[in-house]
């Protein structure tokens, strides 16, 4: 899993990020709640850590603007020095998914995100996925356009998989070229836009069939339904704006 981590002391941080890493995921971390969203929003994370108490707004804060900007599920994990019960009932009342008290004990904590990780993958996995006209079937890997299935490659029903999967969301080419194709470092290729050309025609997305695969200047591509489009100017351009506490 990629993992974004909002912890604003350096131990902590490298502490955590190494419990992280060490188990096999990917973390990046950020000391600021701004800095947090303003990536969050931009970048393709399968999981949110949380502390509470942060210089610039509180984890609570951060969360609820993450629940509110963000139209995709994410799991969110609270690792905080906070442990009274009305934090934690406050934290999952706002979109939590759970909750660690610290200190960080690095057994726990890699069996709470496994535990998240599977919790995740389990609802991704269902093997008939219906979205308006379009049915994927993610056992057999086929695809089918008001019942009749569509002739598409290997790579096609991952990436068809992946958009719909993550509709609404912006998807960089680094992150479809990591999670469609599995390549992890930078590489100057025109796959991605090649395929998604491609995909435009064959899976006929255009109004009559309710979706459409937005281009996002310089930044990568979004799955959208026609009908629930984003206002413009596109979000994905705007700063992410941070609620005032609510005590």
């Amino acid at each position: 899993m990629r993992i974004a981590l909002l912890e604003d002391e350096p131990e902590q941080s490298q502490h955590v990020q190494g419990i992280i890493c060490e188990s096999g995921h990917s973390c990046d971390a950020f000391e600021t709640g701004q800095t947090f969203l303003s990536s969050v929003l931009h970048n393709n994370y399968d999981l949110l850590v949380l502390d509470w108490q942060v210089p610039d707004v509180t984890g609570l804060d951060v969360l609820k603007n993450v629940r509110a900007q963000i139209n995709w599920p994410v799991s969110v994990l609270f690792l905080t020095q906070r442990d009274s019960e009305t934090d934690i009932v406050r934290a999952l009342d706002a979109g939590a998914d759970d909750y660690i008290a610290k200190p960080t004990r690095a057994a726990e904590l890699v069996a709470r995100i496994n535990a998240l990780s599977r919790r995740s993958q389990s609802a991704r996995n269902t093997a008939q996925l219906c979205f308006g006209p379009f049915v994927i079937n993610t056992q057999h890997r086929s695809v089918e356009l008001h019942g009749d299935a569509l002739a598409l490659t290997e790579k096609d029903d991952a990436l068809i998989l992946f958009l719909f999967q993550n509709q609404g969301r912006l998807l960089t080419r680094k992150a479809l070229l990591e999670r469609v194709w599995g390549l992890n470092h930078n590489i100057n290729t025109r796959t991605v836009d090649t395929h998604m050309s491609r995909l435009r025609r064959r899976l006929g997305l255009n109004p009559d069939n309710g979706f459409r695969i937005k281009t996002i200047y310089q930044r990568g591509y979004r799955l959208e339904a026609l009908g629930h489009e984003s206002p413009e100017p596109d979000k994905d351009a705007v700063q992410p704006q941070v609620m005032a506490a609510n005590g």
